[in-house]
């Protein structure tokens, strides 16, 4: 899947208000940034490689099967698939958003 299709689906998943009301950055390790911006409505989703609130390191394999809901961010954490630097509490925010969203599209 591309970076382009990856960033789709998560515009998909935060809309325009996710709540979330900081920054996360997903690090495609090589493959891409994401940036979310949730501190303005509506959140903005980009390539920007900016400074987050929270940065998510995960191979776009892992990213796409996360938001597949086939992929449990916080066992992939424990086992080192996916590596959490700066607000964990934002990590856990994103986990919860990402499973919700999941349900709403069974």
């Amino acid at each position: 899947m591309s970076l382009e299709s990856f960033t789709e689906r998560v515009k998909a998943v935060v809309g325009t208000d996710s709540g979330l009301g900081k920054t996360v950055k997903f690090d495609l390790k090589g493959d891409g940034i994401v940036f979310v911006d949730a501190t303005q409505t509506p959140n903005v989703v980009s390539h920007q490689d900016k400074d987050a609130d929270c940065t998510v390191k995960i191979s776009e394999d892992n990213a796409n099967k996360m938001l597949d809901g086939s992929l449990n961010l916080m066992a992939a954490y424990m086992t080192g698939k996916v590596k959490v630097n700066g607000d964990m509490e934002m990590a856990m925010k994103v986990v919860q958003l990402i499973a919700r969203r999941a349900k709403e599209n069974e």
